[in-house]
């Protein structure tokens, strides 16, 4: 049977990563690294640095492939989505058949944790279901949630010991913000909502060298973290960030 580790590389600090994660890293055969383009190769590069680090000298290899394309213009984001998902899943299979053999250890390194917002442990799912059999393991990492509640000195839970997680396209639909995780916010849905009363912890590239940090009541600090968010796209190309609106008591 060939074997899989999804491995938790943390959010961008590589002393962020577990002994466990070592310790997988140096039971791997195969590194699979999926190219997300010119734009963000610096991923791929850290990626690299860890497994030149950490994994066992001599003893791997790497497969480098580019990723599949999402039609981020497209009015329909699920269906656009389940497309993206089925081309990526096709790709998926093609490098586990290809590429592992029968009792070797195969590993994707993971930005953040593989069980929160990232779609590896869904498109394995459909890999199986092409009758690619294949035994799993995940390596649980640090996230970027742990990391900017850590930055900002705050916990998650707040009193109420409710926390709600959302990617920032639903968060105008919810009922109440009390304490809510927001990823996944290309469109600074914060700027849309009623701002009173919240206070928003906010992070991007989280853990990394060009973390940016800002926090304050919503309507006083809004502008600025659009501004912010508007020039780091800029300078880098793309943006990771993450924030916690929490109701001021």
């Amino acid at each position: 049977m060939k074997q899989l580790l999804l491995i938790g590389i943390g959010p961008g600090d590589p002393r962020q990563i577990t002994l466990e994660a070592i310790d997988a890293l140096q039971h791997a055969d195969v590194f699979f690294l999926i190219d997300k383009g010119e734009v963000k190769r610096e991923l791929i590069e850290a990626r690299r640095q860890l497994i030149e680090r950490h994994a066992r000298p001599g003893s791997y290899r790497v497969v480098q492939i580019d990723d599949a394309q999402r039609d981020s213009q497209a009015s329909d984001y699920r269906k656009a989505v389940r497309d993206w998902h089925e081309q990526r899943a096709v790709l998926y299979a093609r490098l586990i058949e290809d590429e592992l053999a029968v009792g070797e250890v195969g590993a994707f390194l993971l930005w953040g944790d593989p069980g929160l917002y990232d779609s590896t442990l869904r498109l394995l799912d459909r890999v199986r279901q092409r009758g690619i059999d294949i035994a799993l393991r995940v390596i649980p990492g640090i996230s970027s949630v742990q990391a900017l509640a850590a930055r900002h000195a705050v916990p998650l839970n707040d009193t109420s010991g409710l926390l709600t997680i959302a990617p920032g396209r639903r968060l105008g639909e919810l009922a109440e913000i009390d304490n809510v995780l927001v990823m996944l916010d290309g469109r600074n849905a914060f700027e849309r909502i009623a701002a009173d009363g919240l206070f928003i912890y906010w992070g991007a590239y989280l853990g990394s060298e060009d973390e940016v940090l800002v926090s304050g009541p919503l309507h006083e600090v809004k502008e600025r973290i659009a501004q912010t968010r508007k020039e780091a796209r800029a300078r880098k190309g793309w943006i990771m960030d993450t924030y916690l609106l929490r109701r001021m008591q």
